[in-house]
């Protein structure tokens, strides 16, 4: 029956489903009013949202996601704090901008300084998660004083790592590159059938979880490949472990741990703890049960870590 009832809609229920696509485009229009592009259209790194009262606090997002990843976050901290919830130029549909040519992460940490003293934050707190994150560690080390505290979601100061323990940016650097160039290849009627793909996955998504992750893939599919695949590049070639005694604000990493990974949450946390060396004020945080995108996976327990992170 309720196949049949889909199959051949009234012209009443057909009429809901216009009102409401109206209703999403309208939310979709004044979000995109609300937001500003820093630092202007033309060169612009990021686009910001600017919500809530209180002390400031920054929201990044990791490779390819919208803003929208923090749309929990901000929901329930509005109330305390003025959230800067930004969205890199390039990612996830936001047009490419200062983001079209040459590299991604650094330019766009240097507009985030660069908007920081513009609009005098006073002491603002950090948070990202995996690029975002490591864009908060670049902040925070060519830039002590530009915030109070970082909380890194997800995010080594060397990615590197993780595809060879001993491996350093020059070693690392051929791999990134064929990675980079891989991306750049595909072709313009393969890249549209991908933004298709997911499009179609995310409508018939039915629970939260599987409304996450064709998400997570939709963000992917609408990204400009060109910087999709440079701000990967510049992740993957990015050591800022020997930088790492420079930072002066509180660090505070949420570690992600899954039964599926093959080593403990204690070895994981571990882990973390060597690539963080010589950070002066760092807390490592686990989470159970979770996967890289913590705040998707186990909401309740990285509302708490944050907030514990946000009070120390």
């Amino acid at each position: 029956m309720f196949k049949r009832f889909i199959a051949k809609p009234s012209r009443y229920h057909l009429a809901i489903w216009v009102v409401v696509a109206l209703g999403i485009l309208a939310a979709n229009l004044s979000a995109a009013k609300s937001a500003t592009l820093y630092p202007d259209a033309p060169t612009a790194r990021f686009s910001v949202e600017v919500v809530g009262t209180g002390p400031d606090l920054i929201l990044i997002p990791g490779l390819n996601c919208s803003r929208e990843v923090w749309e929990a976050t901000a929901e329930r901290l509005k109330s305390r704090y003025r959230l800067h919830l930004l969205h890199i130029a390039g990612f996830a549909g936001e047009p490419a901008g200062g983001n079209a040519q040459g590299a991604v992460i650094t330019p766009s940490v240097e507009a985030l300084n660069a908007y920081i003293v513009q609009n005098k934050l006073k002491d603002p707190i950090v948070v990202g998660h995996s690029l975002g994150g490591l864009m908060g560690l670049k902040l925070a080390t060519r830039h002590p004083q530009a915030l109070s505290k970082l909380v890194v979601v997800d995010a080594l100061p060397f990615i590197g790592v993780l595809f060879n323990p001993v491996a350093t940016v020059d070693t690392i650097a051929p791999q990134a590159a064929q990675l980079r160039d891989a991306q750049l290849k595909v072709d313009d009627a393969t890249y549209k059938a991908q933004q298709d793909a997911a499009r179609a996955a995310l409508a018939a998504a039915t629970t939260d979880a599987e409304r996450h992750q064709r998400h997570i893939a939709l963000w992917t599919a609408l990204s400009d490949r060109r910087v999709s695949a440079q701000a990967f590049y510049d992740d993957m070639t990015m050591d800022l472990r020997p930088e790492l005694p420079k930072i002066t604000a509180a660090v505070t990493v949420l570690v992600p741990h899954h039964a599926s990974m093959p080593y403990t949450a204690e070895q994981t946390s571990g882990f973390y703890t060597l690539q963080y060396n010589g950070t002066a004020n760092l807390t490592i945080v686990g989470i159970k049960d979770s996967r890289h995108f913590i705040m998707y996976d186990q909401p309740q327990a990285f509302a708490e870590a944050l907030d514990a992170a946000l009070q120390k």
